[in-house]
């Protein structure tokens, strides 16, 4: 319970502190005149909740099975060689698990946002790549500091204050792939729509010419 009720904390305030840098989106809610908005209202109104709710459930999900994959990690690969072990763990780690959960995270933010397959596909592709680069520059030395100086019973509270800086990260970079993606759709669809006159108007010349000619 305590390992959910973590993650649940690290996923909500990486995605506030995310939609805090993000542009605010404006609220749509039309004020009478005179009235004046509190500043716990405007910030509440300039919040993503069905956002923030994805990012619940997913860090939800996923708590058990990241906590039960680390106590595994920490239990194996231990041998003589401390360099040895540690270096086994950080590629393990980054080799299996990080490509493995930054796949389900933004798969999942794509799946509740209501995607198709297709594009929960090209989400995945558009953004897995970049976060697991990135993450070679900040994780390695992160869990190899965790295994040799933090105590196992304290590992969990360690890794949660690193991860909400993490999570911020992730949900800007969904966020950014969001907009490209939507600002792709939209230029596919306006040159699908263009060509579409183009035909029809190519048609029409065409018929012309034929009643020309049967003149």
């Amino acid at each position: 319970m305590t390992q959910f009720i973590s993650s649940l904390v690290i996923y909500f305030v990486g995605d506030m502190v995310a939609q805090s840098i993000a542009e605010p989106t404006p609220s749509e809610t039309v004020l009478e005149e005179g009235e004046d908005k509190g500043w716990v209202q405007e910030w509440s109104d300039n919040r993503d909740w069905h956002r923030t709710g994805r990012s619940l459930i997913i860090g939800g999900l996923s708590s058990i099975p990241a906590y039960k994959w680390f106590l595994w990690l920490g239990n194996n690969f231990n041998y003589g060689s401390k360099i040895l072990s540690l270096t086994t763990k950080v590629v393990v780690n980054q080799s299996l698990f990080t490509p493995l959960f930054n796949s389900y995270f933004f798969g999942m933010q794509s799946l509740l946002s209501g995607a198709s397959f297709p594009e929960i596909v090209e989400r995945i592709k558009n953004t897995v790549p970049t976060s697991w680069i990135n993450s070679c520059k900040v994780w390695p030395a992160i869990t190899a500091f965790s295994f040799t100086y933090i105590p196992i019973q304290y590992r969990s509270i360690f890794g949660g204050v690193i991860a909400i800086g993490w999570q911020t990260y992730l949900s800007l970079l969904n966020q950014r792939a969001a907009a490209e993606e939507e600002l792709e759709h939209e230029s596919e669809h306006t040159r699908v729509q263009k060509l579409a006159i183009e035909q029809r108007s190519e048609q029409r010349q065409h018929g012309h010419d034929r009643q020309k000619c049967a003149a």
